[in-house]
């Protein structure tokens, strides 16, 4: 039976698979491109339980292992629509007690940890259901790389109780209250399991960045995707087409930061909403008005969330519509007139309160030295990232790695203001939305130099004349 785990949790276990796996270069483009990249799947996906057991059913055909083998954690799965459904899945396989004249599905692991011997594997399994036919087209696995880190130092009992206190510390810093006693013991075993896999991101992360207890602490992935991120952004079908911006007229310079003259309004804070994609694009338009007339202003999210047609709110959206539907409207409003509340309303816009104006928007070289010295004479950008380590970054430059941070999963709208290095690592500064209580207040640092998170592919600009 397979057990609940959140993707992040098995992060560790992805370390190794870029290279010895054969996976690095695979993860840069989707698996057939049109009509669309993978879409990721919850473990409950029924297809995808279909094709565990496939998975399982051949590997245990092809071993030599005197025992049987079952998936024993998922770590991750996406399947696309090319003439029949193609699943990529990452998973562990542990040894069963039963040997291979058993039936699998009866089958106990061993509960000593001792004797569990795990192997990590990614399988390619094209499934075509009008057929009845499913095809392994790869299997590749290896042993699991370095013990559970379950602590021997301390006791389950010693780490849950430690858990309580920090969970406690936790619920005064970020005000958090809870109706019963059963989400409150709920709560408490969400942070318990993120605890762990923040500690996981922290091993493995390439860069300097620290994880760890955030605001986010107590929501479980699904949770936290559902509310602050935005699944429509991976949906390249759905995106408009942009003008290309014209290049940059020279290289960018060693480090840029519109923060320091005066481009950049404060930190917002888009609440229980998944409305980045507006704070993105207001954003960029805060910083293109600035520029242009010499005067920053803060300008209304609400209005997008309220009055875009083109977009779907809190579901999400996209820049590109954005720009086009601020055009349609006529402008934006200031934030002082037209004030955010985190969820949809009637549109309330007014033309003679509009305080900006756009004349178009453009689309940016996908190349990271183009956009830093396009950044760097042109302004803030609005850009697009997976936001795989996001949910426990408190702070430094986080360089996750790309098995896991898909660079065309990409799920958070933000604002690149600026790069650098810091002491040696380059990273680009991020404006987020999330409140000044998030990372660095309220900004986010990514390495910068290998197109990490897919921060390139989504490049935009309004164009005020």
């Amino acid at each position: 039976m397979l057990t609940e785990c959140q993707t992040v949790l098995c992060l560790a276990l992805a370390a190794v698979l870029g290279s010895a796996l054969g996976l690095g270069e695979d993860v840069d483009r989707p698996l057939f491109g049109p009509p669309g990249s993978p879409i990721r799947l919850m473990q409950s996906d029924p297809g995808l339980k279909k094709a565990l057991q496939f998975a399982e059913e051949r590997y245990n055909l092809g071993s030599n292992a005197m025992h049987l083998r079952k998936v024993s954690r998922l770590i991750s799965a996406t399947k696309q629509l090319v003439k029949g459904i193609r699943y990529t899945i990452t998973v562990e396989l542990s040894n069963t007690k039963c040997k291979k004249s058993a039936m699998l599905r009866t089958c106990d692991f061993y509960p000593e940890l001792q004797n569990l011997k795990t192997e990590v594997c990614v399988f390619e399994i094209w499934d075509v259901p009008w057929q009845g036919a499913s095809t392994l087209l790869k299997q590749k696995c290896q042993p699991k790389a370095g013990p559970e880190e379950t602590s021997e130092a301390a006791s389950p009992k010693q780490l849950q109780e430690a858990s309580v206190g920090l969970f406690k510390n936790f619920m005064v810093k970020y005000n958090k209250v809870y109706s019963t006693q059963e989400e409150a013991d709920r709560r408490l075993q969400i942070f318990h399991e993120n605890l762990k896999i923040a500690e996981k991101i922290q091993s493995l992360d390439q860069g300097s960045a620290e994880y760890g207890i955030t605001k986010f602490s107590d929501l479980t992935e699904e949770e936290f995707r559902s509310t602050y991120l935005n699944p429509l952004l991976s949906q390249w079908t759905l995106q408009r087409p942009m003008k290309l911006a014209s290049p940059p007229r020279g290289p960018a310079p060693a480090s840029w930061d519109w923060r320091d003259h005066g481009a950049v309004s404060t930190v917002k804070n888009q609440g229980m909403c998944g409305s980045c994609w507006a704070f993105s694009v207001t954003g960029n338009i805060e910083g293109q008005w600035f520029l242009k007339n010499g005067k920053l202003l803060s300008l209304s999210e609400q209005e997008l969330v309220d009055c875009d047609r083109l977009d779907q709110a809190c579901r999400g959206g996209l820049p590109s519509n954005a720009y086009e539907a601020i055009e349609n409207l006529g402008g934006l409003e200031s934030e002082s007139d037209y004030s955010y509340t985190g969820h949809k309303q009637s549109c309330d816009f007014t033309s003679r309160k509009v305080a900006a104006y756009i004349n178009g928007s453009v689309e940016l070289s996908k190349d990271e030295s183009e956009i830093a010295a396009w950044l760097a004479e042109n302004g803030p950008i609005s850009v697009a990232l997976n936001a795989f380590a996001m949910q426990f970054y408190r702070k430094g430059v986080s360089h996750p790695f790309k098995i896991f941070c898909n660079p065309w999963m990409i799920d958070h709208a933000v604002l690149l203001v600026g790069y650098g290095d810091r002491n040696g690592t380059p990273f680009w500064a991020i404006k987020n939305s999330w409140g000044e209580d998030y990372g660095e207040q309220g900004y986010y640092y990514l390495y910068r130099g290998s197109n990490a998170c897919g921060i390139n592919r989504m490049g935009s600009s309004a164009v005020v004349n």
